[in-house]
């Protein structure tokens, strides 16, 4: 894509990929910002995403934060995979939350990157703390221009 910005180029991957992505628009995901290296995904908790408990399931705030994980390590428009991942819950999501997963490149060097995301809820409270790692197929975009 060398006719694009940078940022251009972020703006079409998530544009593509969000499309693609049947798990992140079935759970009601929304990308509210990309860039470089960054993005920003946010999820209302509903009630078919509580547990025994009447929490947010944790495995539901783990895929929002993969999710703002995934486009932000292929916003370069290289396919990046994740070679792993770990998070730790910090405090429930509740029905009716609003969680934000804010996703930021903190590590990126030949094939392999790593990327904080933090998540909050509405009221900003911090509800888990996520850090991937991730492998670039070199030679293989992302999506198609």
């Amino acid at each position: 894509m060398p006719d694009r910005s940078p940022q251009q180029t972020a703006e079409l991957v998530r544009d593509r990929m969000f499309a693609g992505d049947r798990a992140s628009r079935h759970l009601g995901f929304e990308v509210t910002e990309i860039a470089p290296g960054r993005a920003t995904l946010t999820m209302t908790v509903r009630e078919d995403m509580l547990n025994g408990h009447a929490l947010c399931h944790g495995g539901l705030i783990a895929t929002l934060a993969d999710s703002a994980f995934a486009f932000a390590c292929n916003s370069y428009n290289e396919r990046t995979v994740a070679s792993g991942f770990a998070i730790d819950i910090l405090a429930p999501g509740r029905l009716g939350d609003v969680l934000t997963a804010r996703c930021a490149e903190v590590s990126k060097t030949g094939r392999l990157g790593v990327y904080d995301v933090e998540v909050h809820n509405q009221r900003g409270e911090r509800i888990a703390m996520f850090r991937g790692r991730s492998y670039t197929q070199r030679g293989q975009p992302a999506v198609t221009a």
